[in-house]
């Protein structure tokens, strides 16, 4: 470990040397630091590069040291997972094949979304295309997830998923010598929910080891399931179409990139030290259903209750947090007087005292080794914050909010946000988890309790990673 800490510190020195340096002889026009402020990709920069492997080492020290047994620890698969997310980072903004395969599934999602509205309109009327937050979240996002879900329920019934899942779990098998069932369940992960996931390894649950146990319980906590996916583009891109196909691409790939990232990390944290039972293999039912109506029709049915679930959560996490602020702000800020020095002290940005604050300032050093300017280091804070605290919906509806409102200095900030939101790495997925996977395999219920809450810190250190790679090479 003191290895290891004079590698930090010596990455620390060049950050800082290289920062102060670049900065004595930055001198930018007005409309220079304008289009700065808007430009994602500002070409190569050293000192965003040298902060992002600053933050890669600070986020490997830390799976290091929640590490189960250190000396185990495979280091060629930590690379390779590392590196293959940095892969897809660099091609989704400068290999142009690349950025052109994630454009075209993203264009498959904003075109998913356009069939959803047709149906939302028929049902909502005008309602279906107002501009007006609350109602775009209610007859526009959540209609979406209704119509994934039985989509996606319908392509798994025709065995396009198994299909598909099953050719990236062989190749995540060849990369990374895992076993069949892991790959599979990594896989899909990037297409499925958190428990839906492990449905296609549920009959070689009992016989998993820790160490597979443990990603697979990490790898729903680090991406998330199409059906909210598309919710989220939704919510970020609104009717604008330039604007839903980006933010698509953004979380396409960083779902994508999550999967070999926390293969890395949760090989840090629990590493293969037993006997693998290797198998891949996928199920062999078309997920309970005995025709394609009943696909269709169970899906839809299923949405529905993922649509309420969410629209309640929100309900009452919002409320929660209203309360919680009114306490913070509304009496002990303003009898105190902390309100007037959050309100001098942030220019005015922040007026009192709540919830989201002190997550901000908790979560600001994390935001620094991303690569977010100063400037947004409080506000990404806070946006991190209330994904673990509360949940991503929370969190993503905050920063649609938050760049409408035109409150971030950086656009690149935005991006960081998208990437280090995504994924169900929250408080409540734990629950969610135990309960879930607990069902499927109450033999190892007490492993799961034992691993859940590692598992949602694991799947939070992935995608700060895949944030603080974005950072590095946007510049």
């Amino acid at each position: 470990m003191a290895g290891i800490f004079k590698v930090l510190m010596l990455c620390l020195g060049f950050v800082l040397f290289s920062e102060s340096v670049f900065a004595s002889g930055e001198v930018l026009a007005e409309e220079e630091l304008a289009y700065a402020t808007r430009s994602v990709t500002g070409g190569v920069n050293v000192a965003a590069l040298l902060r992002g492997l600053f933050g890669l080492i600070v986020l490997l020290v830390i799976a290091v040291f929640l590490s189960k047994d250190r000396k185990n620890i495979n280091w060629r698969l930590v690379g390779a997972g590392l590196l293959l997310q940095v892969v897809v980072a660099l091609g989704v903004l400068y290999i142009p094949a690349v950025e052109s395969f994630f454009v075209v599934l993203g264009k498959v999602f904003v075109k998913i979304m356009d069939f959803s509205k047709a149906g939302a309109s028929f049902l909502f009327g005008d309602l279906a295309n107002s501009r007006k937050f609350g109602h775009i979240f209610i007859f526009q996002v959540l209609p979406a997830l209704v119509f994934f879900s039985a989509l996606t329920s319908l392509l798994y019934y025709l065995r396009v998923i198994q299909t598909l899942v099953t050719g990236v779990a062989w190749c995540l098998k060849k990369l990374f010598g895992i076993s069949g069932a892991e790959g599979l369940t990594v896989s899909g992960s990037v297409f499925l929910g958190l428990i839906e996931a492990p449905l296609l390894v549920k009959r070689y649950l009992p016989t998993m080891n820790r160490s597979e146990l443990f990603l697979i319980m990490s790898s729903g906590m680090a991406t998330v399931a199409g059906g909210v996916m598309a919710a989220y583009i939704g919510m970020l891109g609104g009717d604008n179409p330039a604007a839903r196909l980006q933010f698509a691409k953004y979380l396409i790939s960083a779902s994508v990139m999550a999967a070999p990232a926390v293969i890395a990390v949760a090989k840090i944290i629990v590493p293969q030290t037993e006997t693998v039972a290797d198998c891949l293999v996928a199920d062999e039912d078309n997920g309970g259903k005995k025709n394609l109506l009943e696909s269709i029709v169970g899906g839809a049915f299923e949405g529905i209750k993922v649509a309420v679930s969410v629209g309640a959560l929100l309900l009452v996490f919002v409320a929660m947090v209203a309360m919680v602020n009114y306490l913070l702000g509304g009496l002990i800020g303003e009898y105190s007087g902390l309100n007037k020095i959050i309100s001098q002290w942030t220019d005015g940005r922040y007026t009192e005292l709540n919830f989201q604050l002190v997550l901000g300032f908790l979560f600001m050093p994390v935001s620094w080794i991303m690569g977010v300017c100063n400037q947004d280091l409080l506000t990404v804070g806070v946006l991190l914050g209330t994904k673990l605290v509360l949940n991503e919906f929370v969190a993503y509806a905050d920063l649609t909010a938050l760049k409408n409102a035109g409150v971030f200095f950086q656009e690149k900030s935005i991006v960081i946000s998208t990437y280090l939101l995504c994924g169900f790495a929250n408080i409540g997925s734990i629950g969610m988890l135990i309960g879930g996977l607990g069902a499927l395999v109450p033999s190892r219920r007490g492993q799961i309790v034992e691993y859940g809450f590692l598992s949602m810190v694991c799947g939070a250190l992935v995608s700060c990673m895949s944030a603080t790679i974005m950072g590095a090479i946007i510049g």
